[in-house]
């Protein structure tokens, strides 16, 4: 059976490379060409009621004289893209690049395309998604939506070149719209020219090796009243960062964004010209804990990647907000990334949660053990879950036993039940919700 599964990964790999290949080779003018000769090659062979094959023999003769012309493109360039620091997924990315025309001829018509790296995935990577696919369409049936080109990474736009003069630059604007987050990774970029009958294209690739980072998809979030109240925190000075309450006084400082108005210190700021304020011994702040399943044995969960969105959604919102936002998960390890005024920026958070990936090898009990070795300094619980079985509800019931309050939210995946039984959060419905991946923002609008 491995064998044969290995045949379906060659036929992948070959048909993709020869599908990314055609459809830059030729221009839409020559696929339809080509296309018409597919269907004339098929008709041909019968002769005697139709002229198939006569149509066949021209058009075929175009592509050959299209892709003839196309191989005395000698030119030489020199490209430098200037890439942004971020991108997020399903917003348009622009950034520049600079096309030199390193030969002694001027150089018009061209086309830039950007390479990506390859990131189709190994046998054994493909064979896992192939297997849990085939195990949710047994489940499912009807109701499950396979992913199309689940490995693709970014939309690419095609990029129009102004004509370059001999030895000059020229600057050029790119866009493209990222589908995953991550590491999106540019291989170099091709510079194409079409033949004088605009069939196919001659390439001239030049290697420019880069990255960016594709922040997670963010949803806008209601207006909402977290649970938690202010809690003492051991150390509180140094971790609160002077978001907290009390009235003992430690020292003077420069003023920082957000810093209260109450808190300056006038007589200071006269003399040294700039806002001083006045900085308290803070033990007293509230603390939020971010709590994001991880764990799935989809390798291409699209409940997962909602989850993640979620989770990124919470950190940028709660940023605002006078208090300190744990977000606890597992990965290869157990993670606690704490943000909030002096210590990381939401950013930074941003940052990690894009390079999160489904958890297959631990149990959730890693994940269990996590949350409430850290509940005893936070003061409320959002938990981002996607199952809603018998060990998420035991965690939910131990946070509830802390006297922890808690805002449940299941992310189940297509088409799957939203209707689950509360459980332990039967008592506090308001808190409790399921979101349907492809409707989320919808239903974190209903969130209070």
């Amino acid at each position: 059976m491995r064998f044969f599964f290995h045949i379906l990964y060659r036929f992948y790999r070959v048909g993709s490379g020869f599908r990314y290949r055609v459809q830059r080779r030729f221009t839409n003018a020559g696929l339809l060409v080509l296309g018409c000769v597919l269907t004339a090659a098929v008709m041909g062979p019968d002769t005697d009621n139709n002229i198939a094959y006569q149509a066949f023999a021209i058009l075929f003769s175009l592509l050959l004289a299209g892709m003839a012309f196309s191989a005395w493109f000698r030119a030489r360039f020199f490209v430098n893209r200037l890439l942004p620091r971020f991108g997020t997924v399903g917003a348009p990315l622009s950034y520049d690049l600079c096309v030199k025309n390193l030969t002694r001829k001027p150089q018009k018509g061209l086309t830039l395309l950007e390479n990506l790296a390859d990131v189709r995935p190994s046998f054994d990577e493909w064979l896992a998604a192939h297997r849990a696919e085939e195990k949710h369409l047994r489940s499912w049936r009807l109701s499950y939506k396979r992913p199309g080109r689940p490995y693709r990474w970014a939309v690419l736009q095609e990029a129009s070149i102004p004509d370059i003069p001999a030895g000059q630059e020229m600057q050029v604007r790119a866009e493209l719209t990222p589908l995953r987050r991550g590491p999106l990774r540019f291989a170099g970029v091709t510079l194409a020219r079409p033949d004088p009958l605009g069939l196919c294209r001659a390439f001239k690739k030049v290697l420019q090796p880069q990255s960016v980072l594709i922040l997670p998809k963010r949803y806008p979030l209601p207006p909402i009243a977290l649970p938690g109240t202010l809690k003492y925190q051991e150390g509180g000075v140094a971790l609160a960062s002077h978001v907290g309450q009390s009235e003992e006084f430690v020292s003077l400082r420069d003023y920082r964004h957000g810093d209260p108005l109450r808190h300056i210190h006038w007589r200071s700021w006269a003399k040294a010209g700039k806002p001083v304020v006045k900085e308290f011994e803070d033990e007293f702040f509230v603390r939020h804990a971010l709590v994001l399943d991880t764990f799935t044995d989809h390798p291409r969960s699209e409940a997962c990647e909602e989850a993640i969105s979620i989770a990124a959604s919470f950190a940028c919102t709660l940023q605002t907000q006078e208090s300190l936002l744990d977000l606890l998960f597992v990965g290869p390890n157990a993670f606690c990334i704490t943000t909030g005024r002096g210590l990381a920026h939401a950013d930074q958070m941003l940052e990690v949660l894009a390079s999160v990936r489904p958890c297959h090898e631990k149990p959730f009990v890693e994940l269990e053990h996590l949350v409430i070795n850290h509940v005893a300094a936070v003061s409320g619980c959002v938990c981002i879950f996607l199952a809603w079985d018998s060990a998420r509800q035991r965690l939910v019931q131990k946070l509830q036993s802390l006297g922890l309050p808690l805002l449940a939210l299941v992310v189940v995946e297509r088409g799957e039940n939203l209707k689950l039984h509360a459980g332990p959060m039967s008592g506090d419905p308001e808190n409790f919700h399921v979101l349907e991946s492809g409707k989320i923002e919808t239903g974190l609008a209903r969130l209070k």
